[in-house]
């Protein structure tokens, strides 16, 4: 019998991820030529810097070049891999391939998370694949078993830790009792945070990756925009010794949920932020630079995905997968699912979702504090569930934890409580997640 035809390659990006998707085509080539049907091959890898030293990569120098478009043009590339990051030239090359009816495999959360619908309408033009299973937790399998597995039902929620170096950040600090600049030092140290850790620390990363999840989860197209964030940098010391006191810890968490709106109408509520979580919770023991996804589903009930959610190598790994998946769709002349967002719902504004605040007061050691402070939230029909005092003169704290009520009320509850002459400072405000609210 003679030989299949190679499915054929353009890799664009040669950094971390791109080196060991690489190394794992050479490895694993027998393997992979077994799974498909047919060997795989590179046609040409598009790289910025041609000169760039690139060690011992098992490839023939000649394959690279600087003219990505001109490569993904090319008759004889059937799949093309992006793992260069960033919404240009990215979004141009993926269009221009999908539209060619190239299959595409990416890993670029921040475009699909801004433009996805794009990427999609190229590939329905095109009638082409586009698979990015590592644009979200690296190897664990989680958009697929979201796009396929769970078709068949119903998902009501997905909460997770899909952020390795803000996790590894607040585990250390619930560890060790160190403040965040301390174990921020530490997670750059370890090569866990960039240079400029921005985009993880302030929530943006997290917030590209639940847009991507909601999409996926609700049948609706969710964009970074549409994301509530908030960052974790004030999370402090203090306020993990308070989660401690509690039973809690604290995580940054992205959270997506199908809800129902004042109408009666079904929208979705997704947002990051920092939030305690009851010890008991599943994501709650995650630690290090582990990622963890929850996911709630009508018929199957709560699932969970654990493993690394980046490094050049799991993350390569997702790529693999994905890789394999389209040159076996080359082949049999299939496609892969296509996108479904048949629902069109809304999504809903933080200030309508139902959360549970955790309110530490600094306030004036006097007679009627705590009745002024209660008539506040009364005010805005806020329910206090708890109520913890401590110290005196100018150490006295109120810590308040409130029952759930819309983050609205809630917000509108601390401006008020920040106007009162009893009230020397707000130390620290952060939702609740995952109890009996």
């Amino acid at each position: 019998m003679s030989q299949p035809k190679p499915v054929r390659l353009a890799l664009l990006g040669c950094g971390t991820v791109g080196t060991e998707v690489i190394r794992l085509l050479h490895e694993q080539a027998d393997d992979l030529t077994a799974r498909i049907g047919a060997p795989l091959e590179l046609a040409g890898i598009a790289v910025r810097r041609l000169g760039r030293e690139r060690g011992d990569l098992p490839v023939d120098p000649a394959l690279f070049t600087s003219d990505a478009l001109a490569l993904i043009k090319r008759d004889d590339v059937d799949v093309v891999i992006e793992v260069v990051g960033g919404i240009e030239p990215a979004r141009t090359w993926l269009v221009e391939a999908l539209r060619a009816g190239k299959s595409v495999v990416t890993a670029n959360k921040a475009l699909l998370a801004e433009d996805g619908g794009t990427l999609h309408d190229a590939a329905a033009d095109g009638n082409a694949d586009l698979y990015y299973e590592a644009s979200v937790a690296g190897a664990i399998p989680l958009l697929r078993p979201l796009r396929e597995s769970l078709h068949g039902d119903r998902v009501t929620a997905v909460t997770g830790i899909v952020n390795g170096t803000t996790n590894f950040i607040l585990s250390s600090m619930a560890a060790t009792g160190a403040g965040f600049n301390e174990a921020l030092e530490e997670a750059t140290e370890l090569g866990y945070a960039e240079a400029d850790p921005t985009a993880d620390v302030e929530g943006f990363d997290a917030a590209a990756k639940a847009a991507i999840l909601a999409s996926l989860a609700f049948h609706t197209r969710v964009t970074a925009a549409d994301v509530f964030r908030e960052g974790m940098t004030g999370v402090t010391a203090g306020d993990m010794a308070s989660a401690k006191e509690m039973g809690c810890t604290i995580k940054l968490l992205c959270i997506a949920q199908r809800t129902t709106g004042p109408d009666g109408s079904e929208n979705v509520s997704v947002r990051v932020h920092p939030a305690m979580i009851p010890l008991t919770h599943p994501l709650a023991s995650v630690g290090d630079a582990f990622n963890a996804v929850f996911v709630e589903a009508e018929g199957a009930g709560p699932l969970m995905f654990y493993g690394r959610g980046a490094g050049g190598r799991p993350t390569a790994s997702a790529v693999l997968g994905d890789i394999v998946a389209a040159a076996r769709n080359k082949l049999t002349g299939t496609r892969a699912p296509s996108e479904s967002n048949y629902a069109e719902l809304t999504v809903r504004p933080i200030g309508e979702s139902l959360t549970r605040y955790h309110i530490s007061l600094d306030v004036a050691e006097r007679p009627g504090v705590l009745a002024t402070v209660a008539g506040v939230f009364a005010q805005h029909e806020v329910s206090i569930a708890t109520v913890r005092q401590s110290g005196r003169a100018d150490d006295a704290k109120l810590v308040i934890v409130t029952h759930s009520a819309p983050d609205a009320a809630l917000a509108a509850t601390v401006e008020s409580l920040a106007r009162l002459d009893i009230v020397r400072s707000i130390a620290s405000v952060l939702r609740v997640e995952g109890g009996a609210g």
